[in-house]
């Protein structure tokens, strides 16, 4: 899980120009208005990929969006380190119960 304040740095630095981990947050951009684990709105590419989002699925998105859900719209790098990754699920678990 790692430290929670760099969990959070890294979604400010990666996520948080698109997504919001705020209940009831405004929407940052027209496909996603909250991106925390069991909460997502969806492109058609993504409703069309028949996902259900877990903390594995995640894993795999968060690598390489493009690649996993072909034709998505989001444009994100990815990250390609796994203990990054699994970093930023868990901070996206905790800030969902919040």
């Amino acid at each position: 899980m790692g430290d929670v304040e760099k969990n959070r740095k890294m979604f400010v630095q990666k996520c948080a120009q698109c997504h919001t981990v705020e209940k009831g947050g405004k929407h940052k951009t027209d496909q996603v208005s909250m991106v925390c684990v069991g909460r997502f709105s969806y492109t058609d590419a993504n409703k069309n990929k028949g996902i259900t989002w877990r903390e594995d699925t995640l894993m795999k998105y968060l690598q390489n969006s493009k690649k996993y859900i072909p034709g998505t719209t989001v444009i994100f790098a990815g990250i390609k380190k796994k203990n990054e990754r699994a970093d930023l699920i868990a901070y996206l678990k905790k800030a969902s119960n919040e």
